[in-house]
């Protein structure tokens, strides 16, 4: 059987990962979240982090509003990042303040249990309108918690958009 580093393992005692397994799929440090999943939430209002995503949460995640009303999850080193760029908007502008009260009064810091479980405050789960079908969205330095059925409306209503997406929409990227 040939691994994706090119060696060749002839035991049938020990098998190594197959082709198709990627070095992001095993890597526990790869710096973007990627992927679509689909967990429940429970009756409790807990969440299970889809399991590629729990080795970079285990040590915590930090929940907040997110925009489409969604539910924003962060590493506590992107969490920390992002609060950093935005600290360095003036306190005078009216539409920062608004945007910084809302998106921190929600926020809550969360610590995945042993079974890869967080709870997801009321206060976010009214923001993003979660019942029980939810899906999980990688966004590179993010994760992002939607409601399964408002997905679907997002998803399908920025396929046509996403297809057409031309060199002004995101300049030096196509």
């Amino acid at each position: 059987m040939r691994t994706e580093w090119g060696k060749v393992e002839y035991s049938g005692a020990k098998w190594s990962k197959p082709l198709s397994m990627r070095r992001s799929e095993v890597n526990p440090d790869v710096s973007n979240f990627f992927g679509t999943y689909t967990p429940r939430l429970d009756d409790k209002g807990r969440l299970f982090l889809p399991a590629k995503f729990r080795p970079r949460l285990e040590t915590g995640i930090v929940l907040t509003r997110g925009q489409e009303n969604c539910i924003y999850g962060w590493t506590t080193e992107a969490f920390n990042a992002f609060t950093d760029r935005i600290r360095n908007t003036p306190f005078t502008n009216q539409a920062a303040r608004n945007f910084n009260r809302m998106f921190f009064s929600g926020a809550s810091s969360e610590v995945p249990d042993k079974q890869g479980r967080i709870s997801v405050p009321a206060v976010l789960r009214t923001w993003a309108q979660l019942d029980k079908e939810c899906t999980v969205v990688g966004a590179m330095d993010r994760i992002e918690i939607w409601d399964s059925g408002r997905w679907a409306e997002f998803e399908s209503s920025q396929e046509g958009p996403f297809a057409d997406m031309s060199e002004e929409v995101m300049p030096g990227i196509f």
